[in-house]
């Protein structure tokens, strides 16, 4: 689906009013949200576009933007800029060969230990109450992000010129504020807007640990003096931060599994039992909220002010009835948007795969009604397993696929 959105940018050199729209030179943005394993279908639609470009084609994302699950796809993909396809390739492997035991402990004794101590001490408060405790055991991630990422590839990527920045985005929950930590050139300044803040810094697995710290399933992480989750939380404006670094059209690949564009006439369908909702269904709805609707939010707004661009005055034609200086409604700079999202609904995935999980996770995740299809949105969420993964690859990469012209004029494939 291809849109064209606008964000009132007042403080954004990247497409400020006073340059025409025909000289400001575009600078692609790529925006990968949260999801945890959902984020597995970033990689297919990755992997249709790296089957689009030429061989030895450079980076075609100056901007990267990930959240969550998304954050990690962003920074592997930033840290091979240089050989972009060969980044994606690793990509794919990285993601097919998930098991669920490089994510989180889930085997009996670390399922049942780490589930102990959330109730002892988060509920009945025994223990060292300071340890910020989850219901899941995490630590087997940082080994593999540890193993598996060559960080250092971003610097080399920008100084090369095949990157202009990277970002990753976590909830502070101090402050309350969503951070984005970025990596870039020295001349991109940061920003502070309500509860939304950007900071030039180094990235490390710290931050990428942090970004993918589910609330409550996964253990905040501290960043300085600060303990911070998962980056999906109050994020009012997932695609503000590309923005603000530079990108004037943008690539957004959603894990919704909810596909947008639906008329204003479409009959209103409602197929519900009257079934009381599982732990898990309603566990499933707020994982939901916190890493779709926002985003999706986001598109909406900036398309309703796209259109109100479209219908003021052209700023760059003089007017007798147009002031010299601009009104701010008169600086809305288009910002093209291509969106692509699951065709299929990945929670009826997930559910086709819930036997994959190991017998402890599978065990643990049966009380809560997230291993039957009404509560499969937490599955969906938390099924590091190469079967499901895989399947999530290649839909993204049909869904990639079917969109291939709108792909090929958004990157602009083919033009001479």
């Amino acid at each position: 689906m291809t849109t064209s959105a606008t964000e009132q940018k007042t403080v954004n050199s990247a497409s400020t009013a006073s340059h025409a729209p025909d000289t400001i030179e575009p600078v692609t943005g790529l925006i990968l949200s949260g999801g945890g394993a959902r984020a597995a279908y970033q990689v297919g639609v990755l992997a249709g576009i790296a089957d689009l470009l030429p061989v030895g084609a450079k980076n075609p994302f100056p901007v990267i933007v990930g959240t969550s699950a998304g954050a990690i796809n962003a920074v592997k993909l930033a840290s091979g800029a240089a050989q972009f396809r060969t980044a994606i390739h690793e990509l794919t492997d990285f993601w097919q060969g998930f098991r669920s035991h490089q994510v989180l402990r889930s085997d009996w004794v670390g399922v049942i230990r780490q589930a102990a101590r959330f109730f002892g001490r988060s509920l009945l408060g025994i223990g060292r109450k300071q340890i910020p405790v989850a219901l899941l055991n995490s630590s087997p991630l940082r080994d593999l992000l540890t193993e598996r990422l060559n960080l250092a590839g971003i610097d080399e990527a920008i100084e090369a010129r095949h990157l202009r920045a990277v970002a990753v985005t976590a909830f502070g929950y101090e402050s309350g504020q969503a951070v984005t930590f970025y990596q870039g050139k020295g001349t991109i300044d940061s920003w502070l807007r309500h509860r939304r803040v950007g900071l030039p810094t180094k990235l490390t697995v710290d931050h990428l640990l942090a970004s993918s710290a589910i609330p409550l399933l996964f253990a905040p992480v501290k960043l300085e003096h600060e303990y911070f989750g998962d980056g999906a939380v109050r994020q009012s404006a997932p695609i503000s931060p590309a923005l603000h670094l530079g990108a004037n059209r943008v690539l957004v690949v959603g894990v919704s599994g909810n596909p947008r564009g639906l008329g204003a006439n479409t009959p209103v369908q409602r197929a519900v039992s009257g079934a009381q909702p599982s732990l898990a269904q309603i566990g499933g709805h707020m994982l939901n909220s916190t890493f779709i609707d926002s985003l999706e939010s986001d598109i909406e707004l900036l398309e309703r002010l796209n259109l109100l661009s479209r219908m003021l005055p052209d700023p760059h034609q003089p007017s007798p009835q147009v002031s010299e200086q601009p009104t701010p409604a008169q600086s809305l700079a288009p910002v093209e948007v291509l969106v692509i999202s699951p065709s299929q609904p990945i929670d009826e995935i997930a559910a086709r795969h819930r036997r994959e999980l190991p017998p402890a996770l599978r065990t643990f995740l049966r009380g809560p009604g997230a291993t039957k299809t009404s509560g499969a949105g937490v599955l969906s969420y938390l099924l590091f397993e190469s079967g499901y993964c895989s399947e999530l690859i290649e839909l993204g990469r049909r869904d990639a696929m079917a969109q291939k012209e709108q792909l090929m004029r958004f990157l602009r494939l083919g033009e001479h």
